[in-house]
């Protein structure tokens, strides 16, 4: 388990970044390119693994994240914003949807940026 809290900052940004890319349809330069595995990094970034870390509550995953320095907020909701939207692409799972729609409101909320990206995908995912 990675300990050094700096690089599991980029490791999550590295991440997000892949799934960006994924769900682009940019796979050429995704995670799995870079010889990553993508449990073992999500296994280094929540400590469980993704059916686990999936099995929580919105209300734990989101204190997960506020119970992490302020700085790191934007990169990890972004980061659950960006995986459960993957997966529910896949899945069309309900807790997928819910979950993402967190993730990326706390990651409008906390950034304060305009992403019209992400206000799309929220409303793909609210339309449902």
């Amino acid at each position: 388990m990675i300990q050094d809290k700096d690089f599991t900052l980029r490791l999550v940004r590295q991440l997000s970044a892949s799934l960006e890319k994924l769900l682009l349809g940019k796979p050429e330069e995704s995670l799995m390119e870079k010889d990553l595995d993508f449990d073992v990094a999500l296994r280094d970034i929540f400590k469980m693994d993704f059916k686990t870390y999936a099995e929580i509550s919105t209300d734990e995953m989101k204190q997960m994240v506020l119970d992490l320095e302020d700085r790191n907020h934007v990169d990890y909701f972004l980061l659950i914003g960006n995986l459960f939207y993957f997966h529910w692409k896949t899945d069309k799972n309900e807790n997928f949807q819910q979950k993402a729609i967190t993730g990326y409101e706390n990651y409008l909320q906390k950034s304060g940026v305009f992403a019209l990206p992400i206000i799309t995908r929220i409303g793909e995912l609210k339309k449902v």
